[in-house]
């Protein structure tokens, strides 16, 4: 299989990398940092068929999608790249807010608009969007990433009905709190923490066994849909109350 991972230097996309590093395997890993890449690929070729790198910032779309179109078909599609600005009240500054959605919504559609024709001449493929739980209830220190993550879940949500019918697999995956540099900011204390290696793994699984919509650690999914049953007066009282606790 030819395997598409963005956001493949660190984190969850190298360890995703690593995960599909198998002797039938194509891959080609996308991310901006070329010397992470080049250590990665020098690492995996020794296990996948091919390892191939992209150089490229997934906000410069014109030339995002040049080099997509230069891969052409591919089986699988990770759309992996994210990013956070941390936790904060403070009121989010335009250009991060931007780059947020740039990256967490606007690239992926960049991406797929290219490789869609393909998929569709196939009628074949799979297209992973790493979503989080975060999109599942927005707090108000990470309203802009959670809000850019709600967005993705309704992208990926119309792309798996529109496409169902043409043979295309649309997987959403939902993680909780997986070690990267990401995790790497928060001061707080993480419920349900996994390890890069864990996490990968887990969402490894979920792709290959199709889930179309798959939220994990299943406990603190249940948590979640829990709180937002709640009559809306109670969820704020506790999610104030949360609040409250984590700056003390």
């Amino acid at each position: 299989m030819k395997i598409l991972i963005t956001g493949a230097s660190s984190g969850i996309g190298e360890e995703l990398a690593r995960q599909y590093a198998k002797s039938d395997n194509e891959l080609i890993l996308l991310a901006r940092r070329q010397s992470r890449l080049e250590k990665l690929q020098q690492e995996l070729l020794q296990h996948a068929k091919s390892v191939e790198i992209v150089v490229a910032d997934v906000t410069k779309f014109d030339e995002l999608q040049e080099k997509i179109a230069a891969i052409g078909f591919v089986d699988i599609v990770i759309l992996n790249a994210g990013i956070s600005v941390g936790h904060s009240l403070e009121i989010t500054p335009f250009s991060d807010f931007k780059n947020i959605y740039d990256v967490n919504v606007l690239s992926n559609h960049a991406i797929l608009e290219i490789l869609l024709p393909h998929f569709l001449a196939k009628k074949s493929g799979k297209i992973v969007f790493i979503s989080s739980l975060a999109s599942l209830i927005s707090m108000p220190s990470s309203k802009v990433y959670s809000s850019s993550k709600r967005a993705l879940n309704a992208y990926a949500e119309g792309m798996r009905y529109k496409y169902k019918k043409d043979g295309i697999k649309v997987i959403n995956v939902l993680p909780g709190f997986i070690k990267s540099e990401m995790t790497d900011k928060n001061s707080f204390y993480m419920p349900f923490f996994l390890s890069t290696k864990d996490g990968a793994k887990i969402i490894y699984k979920a792709i290959e066994k199709e889930k179309r919509f798959y939220p994990f650690p299943f406990r603190f999914y249940l948590i979640i849909l829990l709180l937002n049953s709640l009559p809306n007066f109670l969820k704020e009282k506790i999610i104030n109350s949360l609040l409250f606790d984590a700056a003390h």
